[in-house]
């Protein structure tokens, strides 16, 4: 059997050629970096040198000093291992790099959350990630109100 040969022109070549280059590619993992430092850069940090690229608030928590509560959640979470899962109240304590990858448990006020801390969180406070407030739902209007309020207008 013959073979087709497809004959075209220069500019139809050119075309298929460019339409080829701007197809999308495969996107690749970003790889995740804290104010220009890598995960492993930061895991290789001593404290001191962490505390000074955390924002202000959470280096000032540190700085000050953490309360009896905040210690012994932080001495928890530095010694546990990624499937201990460690229950707190407290919501105030500055997640620093040491913590990534291990699981907490908040009180949000309610009940007990699971949290798993991701890098993304690094220089946040524990209880950001746990809502503690609930939207009201109302039921329709003037039900157990005053009756002049129970008027609906129509349309």
């Amino acid at each position: 059997m013959a073979k087709k040969i497809i004959a075209g022109s220069a500019k139809a070549s050119r075309r298929r050629s460019r339409k080829k280059a701007s197809a999308i590619q495969a996107k690749r993992k970003k790889e995740f970096l804290y104010r220009g430092f890598t995960m492993e850069e930061l895991l290789a940090m001593s404290f001191d040198e962490i505390l000074g690229i955390l924002p202000s608030r959470a280096r000032r928590t540190y700085l000050r000093g953490l309360n009896y509560e905040q210690q012994l959640v932080f001495d928890r979470l530095k010694e546990a291992q990624p499937g201990d899962v460690i229950r707190t109240h407290r919501r105030d304590l500055p997640i620093i790099p040491l913590f990534v990858g291990k699981t907490v448990s908040i009180y949000n006020g309610h009940e007990f959350k699971d949290v798993e801390i991701k890098p993304e969180m690094i220089g946040c406070f524990l209880g950001e990630f746990v809502i503690n407030r609930k939207t009201p739902q109302h039921s329709g209007p003037g039900v157990g109100a005053t009756r002049s309020s129970k008027f609906m207008p129509l349309k």
